[in-house]
């Protein structure tokens, strides 16, 4: 029985640890995604960055801030939403800080959280940033991005 009893524990401690370790991977594999999909907007590199998204009718993008507020439904929306950007849209060596708040993964969706801040030729304010992701074939893929500005006390910026 004892015997039993030990094997029984090794056995949970052995799978704990490799779903945490799975877990880890996913976070970090997400964080990745998401550099990279930030990347490349900034880059102006379309493959790469509609590589970063699940290209699906449920796909969602949003952005809002004191002077705009936008958003895109579907995939085909999204992807004609940014043609014009894409094509006259010069690349830029913007820093990009990212502080995560939370990554949340339950099977194949995740939830990810952060704050980001630009640093290029212009005043952008912080934004705060969620990504809802999705695993497709065992890769992670953006469903839904909100990026809204952080505005003290929402004045716009001039």
């Amino acid at each position: 029985m004892k015997t039993t009893t030990r094997i029984f524990c090794i056995c949970i401690l052995v799978c704990s640890s490799v779903s945490l370790t799975a877990q880890k991977n996913d976070i970090e594999a997400i964080k990745a995604l998401i550099e990279k999909e930030t990347t490349a907007f900034f880059e102006i590199n379309y493959d790469a960055w509609a590589a970063s998204w699940s290209q699906s009718p449920y796909a969602f993008w949003s952005f809002a801030d004191t002077t705009d507020v936008n958003s895109f439904s579907g995939w085909q929306n999204i992807e004609a939403g940014f043609k014009d950007y894409f094509r006259t849209s010069k690349p830029s060596k913007a820093k990009i800080e990212r502080t995560w708040i939370d990554i949340k993964v339950f099977g194949n969706g995740a939830y990810a959280r952060f704050t980001q801040q630009v640093s290029d030729n212009t005043a952008r304010p912080p934004q705060a940033e969620v990504r809802v992701l999705e695993k497709i074939k065992g890769t992670w893929k953006i469903v839904c991005v909100n990026v809204i500005a952080i505005e003290k006390d929402n004045v716009p910026r001039l």
